[in-house]
């Protein structure tokens, strides 16, 4: 198996001496100690050659200088051995500092200069005018050009090694997303890789453990109602000599475990069916009228929005709400309508105590219990399945403070697309 730590290390120790050889092959090009030094010692007799002896006369070795230099668009200068100036043309130059043994470049103020060393000792400088190209400048910009293109050839590398985390990572979040089926595709044989099938077995156990979770919950919740009907049925049957407080609890013990388990089926559905059952045009207001109707305390107002859902669960959303506000408010309860820029928006405003700011969000998860609060009837299940009705038509559903007690609001798109 192939490490990857130990790719990446490889690679770059690949880069580095890649570029320590190029560079030494430049250097040994253009060093002093390269060929260009065997280029000094040639140029230096030439140089000799064609000047006067040392001993000449300072103007004897002007007009040789003059005739050396002719035609080269250069500043020349000729200085003895002691670095005194003997000759210069164009613009003068300093000699050479003082330690230098051997001919070479020279870092001037004004642009880099050639040094030669004569045979005979003395020392023959030259500079190009400004404009000009120089070796060392060159080197420079063929070692950045090297550089340059390591760092190009290291890049396919290194983002071949990091797009497999990038997939692996948006994999990860696919699942935490929800989409169970996410998986991811193995390539390379590396820690990567690993970690890739890895995440699919780990991803695949977690379908398979959801999938018979939810599989157990509406199974079990439809076998309940087996029972239940043979238990209403014996309540019916009993004789008029029972104890009516005794039948009326019992009656109503019945009648919450049957609207828990219908919501516990309803639950499960809306968990194990990704899509609509239903599309259609739906008249929120007609809806909210409807259900209103059905409670004495309930004040509708608002105007006619119409939405693309299922009327259905649409309906058993707007119920959950009114019944939450008759169970955990006070009346009356104020229901509204209304048209916000490109969506819907339904308000279910009580008078009760209202909900505590750290508990606004929790009271949508299922069967939460507020602290320190007496029980009442209900399951916890009611805004659980608002909020999921609600996400299901492309919305959402939060809870905020009223002007007297809470208020519960859901925002629903006028042109609502696939469920999510």
């Amino acid at each position: 198996m192939q490490r990857l730590y130990v790719r990446i290390y490889l690679a770059v120790l690949a880069s580095l001496a890649a570029f320590a050889l190029a560079a030494g092959l430049l250097w040994r090009a253009f060093g002093e100690d390269g060929p260009w030094s065997q280029g000094y010692e040639v140029a230096a007799t030439l140089a000799q050659n064609a000047l006067p002896p040392a001993g000449a006369p300072k103007t004897e070795q002007q007009a040789a200088l003059e005739k050396l230099a002719a035609n080269l668009r250069a500043d020349v200068a000729l200085f003895a051995p002691d670095r005194s100036p003997l000759a210069a043309v164009g613009a003068p130059l300093p000699p050479p500092e003082a330690g230098r043994e051997r001919g070479g470049w020279i870092h001037r103020w004004r642009g880099p200069a050639w040094a030669v060393r004569l045979p005979d000792g003395r020392w023959l400088e030259a500079r190009a005018p400004l404009g000009h190209g120089h070796a060392p400048y060159g080197l420079f910009l063929v070692l950045a050009l090297l550089a340059l293109a390591i760092g190009v050839g290291a890049y396919p590398v290194a983002r071949r090694l990091t797009s497999r985390l990038e997939r692996l990572q948006a994999g990860v979040e696919s699942l935490g997303a929800g989409e169970l089926s996410a998986r991811v595709k193995v390539e390379g044989s590396d820690e990567v890789a690993r970690l890739a099938e890895s995440f699919n077995r780990a991803a695949g156990r977690i379908e398979e453990l959801v999938g018979a979770h939810k599989s157990l919950l509406a199974n079990a919740s439809h076998e309940l109602r087996t029972p239940l009907a043979r238990i209403r049925m014996a309540v019916e049957l009993m004789k008029e000599s029972a104890d009516p407080v005794r039948k009326a609890g019992l009656e109503q013990d019945i009648a919450e475990l049957d609207a828990l388990i219908d919501e516990i089926l309803l639950a499960s559905r809306l968990d194990a069916v990704k899509e609509r059952e239903a599309s259609e045009e739906v008249d929120l207001l007609a809806l909210a009228a409807e259900e209103c109707a059905r409670y004495e305390n309930a004040e509708l107002v608002g105007e006619p929005v119409t939405v693309r859902g299922d009327s259905r669960l649409l309906r058993r959303m707007l119920r959950n709400l009114l019944e939450n506000a008759k169970r955990h408010g006070a009346p009356p309860i104020e229901v509204r309508v209304s048209r916000t820029g490109d969506g819907a928006e339904l308000a279910f405003c009580d008078h009760g105590a209202g909900v505590p700011e750290s508990e606004r969000e929790r009271v949508f998860d299922p069967f939460y219990r507020r602290t320190g609060r007496k029980e009442v009837a209900g399951a916890g299940l009611g805004l659980a399945l608002v909020r999921q009705i609600a996400r299901r038509h492309g919305g959402d559903a939060r809870c905020v403070q009223g002007g007297w007690g809470s208020c519960f609001i859901v925002a629903l798109p006028i042109h609502s697309g696939a469920a999510r």
